[in-house]
Parts: C-alpha cells; sequence; structure tokens
C-alpha cells in the first residue's frame, strides 16, 4: 500500500513537499486503523510528525486531510481507503510540522463562545436540575472533541479564519445557548449576533461530513442564527 505524506520541517524547508512510503500488505492487520499504519511508517522514519494519544476517537488530537477528507486518523480503516493513501495537515491552520498544525486560533475562538455554563450560584438546598426533555435537546452537541475537522473543512473560516468563529465553536454556543440551566441565553445571543463571527456560515455542509463523531454542526448553526433572530 502506498502513502504520499504531506511533509514539512520550518527549520530546512520554505514549502510543504510530498514524500512517498509504502507498507507490505503482511505488515498490516485486517482490521489496521490508518493511524496504526502511520505508526509503522514512522518506525521507517522516526523524523515523520503527527499528533495521537487516546488512539480511541475521544481525544481528538489526530485529525488530518485524508484522500482530500478530513478525519481521524485512529477510527478511520485502511480498509476504507483508496491507494494511493494522501495525507495532508488540517487546511486553514499554520503548520508546525509535517501533519501537526498550530490549534491556538481554533482554541480561542472556542473560547470566545463561553463554552461553560453560567447558571444560578450554586445552593446546598438542591442542584441545578433539568428535566428528561431538556437533558435530551443536549444531546449531538456536547459530544464534540474538538479535532477541529469541521472547522478546518469549512470554506468561511479559510476565507476568513480571524473572524468566522467556524462550526466547531459555534455548535458548543448553541450548547450551551439551548441549556435550560444556564442564565446568560440574552446575552450569549447578543455577543453572537454578528455579520462575521456567526452569519459567515453558508451551510455548504462541509462541516457535517468531516465530522468524525456523527454531529451536525451545520444544523446546530441553523439553530443558533434562528434564536439570533428571535431576539430582534
Amino acid at each position: 500500500m502506498e502513502f504520499i505524506i504531506s511533509r514539512y520541517n520550518p527549520e530546512t524547508d520554505t514549502a510543504p513537499h510530498d514524500r512517498h512510503y509504502r507498507l507490505h500488505q503482511q505488515e498490516l492487520d485486517g482490521g489496521t486503523m490508518l493511524l496504526d499504519a502511520l505508526l509503522k511508517l514512522r518506525e521507517q522514519d522516526p523524523t515523520l510528525a503527527f499528533r495521537s494519544s487516546c488512539q480511541e476517537g475521544v481525544c481528538g488530537s489526530d485529525g488530518m486531510n485524508v484522500n482530500g477528507q478530513n478525519c481521524l486518523s485512529c477510527i478511520t480503516p485502511l480498509a476504507s481507503l483508496k491507494s494511493p493513501i494522501v495525507i495532508k495537515p488540517l487546511p486553514g491552520l499554520p503548520i508546525i510540522k509535517d501533519l501537526i498544525v498550530d490549534m491556538t486560533l481554533f482554541y480561542k475562538h472556542y473560547a470566545e463562545a463561553q463554552p461553560f455554563l453560567q447558571a444560578k450560584p450554586p445552593s446546598e438546598a438542591h442542584e441545578h436540575l433539568q428535566t428528561p426533555a431538556e437533558r435530551a435537546q443536549l444531546d449531538g452537541l456536547y459530544e464534540c472533541v474538538l479535532c477541529a475537522c469541521c472547522t478546518t473543512s469549512c470554506p468561511s473560516f479559510w476565507w476568513n479564519p480571524d473572524q468566522f468563529l467556524g462550526p466547531a465553536a459555534l455548535m458548543a454556543a448553541q450548547r450551551f445557548v439551548i441549556d435550560s440551566r444556564d442564565i446568560q441565553t440574552r446575552e450569549r445571543l447578543q455577543s453572537l449576533d454578528d455579520p462575521m463571527k456567526t452569519f459567515r456560515c453558508r451551510h455548504i455542509q462541509n462541516c457535517t461530513a468531516a465530522c468524525p463523531k456523527g454531529l451536525n454542526p451545520s444544523r446546530a448553526i441553523q439553530a443558533l442564527k434562528a434564536s439570533i433572530a428571535k431576539e430582534h
């Protein structure tokens, strides 16, 4: 199986370039994930740089662009990929080295969405209760692993990375806007009522197609826009 991997070392390279690798079939198990293959390739070439941690699709650290689609390498079966497998870093973010990108801007936008509960002061008398129906509204919004696959697949983010918050941040915003325990709903919506920060989203659906957890950021952003419109 052939791999074409983008390589970039800022200490020696002026621009990214492709390097070809090969693994023989006997080196691969039937259930091998892409990350397993990358780890074997790094045994061949210890200079190959990429992030990985949990290897279970939970930490979100090993996002990359594979055959033109953003994904998590640890839960992408090799059998699902056509050879040659072309691997590049996530688009739209600065490259630190090889497949490792600088996530600073992604995390900055995520923090700007205030992804934390702002509730009434805690009381010893009772908890912040929710009905099962209120809790169910959060399903499909809180499971994000912050891999940035959705945001870096979004043309609106490519065109306006400093202004558009991106799908991951806006989905997190929607998660707390609809949380029945949160008391800052109006303030949240007012802060997101911006033509570039939120409404730059054109619902191209790249984000939903790229999410390795099967979430739907585009639908969450549509609902967020509707809530903002109701405030006017």
